[in-house]
């Protein structure tokens, strides 16, 4: 079986211009309330009547960034899957990472330039 997707982005110029957007376009339930302003989008209150869906989030990247699209992956090792990532033709761009204490992150490109994410849960 394969590693699932856990989690979409979307990062911008403006994460507040991006926040209202999405969630006046797809009536999305967007929580900002944490120290990096990231508006968390939960499963949760976003699935279809079947429970389709997954959890996301909208925020600003660093001055000067034009922004991404992305996908998260859930894997058991962000180092791991990021060297093989490598090893198969991707270059790494940031990771791992731990974020707010409570993930690590990685992201990498694939050989086509594409940016992919990379999530691990922290065991508590």
């Amino acid at each position: 079986m394969g590693q699932p997707v856990v989690h979409f982005e979307v990062v911008g110029k403006d994460g507040d211009k991006l926040k209202k957007y999405y969630s006046e376009l797809f009536g999305w339930e967007i929580d900002s309330n944490n120290e990096m302003s990231y508006g968390m989008v939960s499963r949760e209150g976003n699935q279809a009547p079947d429970g389709l869906g997954i959890g996301g989030g909208i925020g600003a990247g660093p001055e000067g960034y034009e922004g991404h699209v992305t996908f998260y992956v859930a894997v058991d090792d962000i180092e791991e899957a990021l060297q093989k990532a490598e090893s198969l033709g991707g270059s790494r761009v940031m990771g791992p990472e731990r974020i707010m204490d409570m993930l690590d992150l990685g992201q990498f490109k694939d050989p086509e330039g594409h940016l992919i994410g990379l999530v691990q849960p922290l065991q508590m």
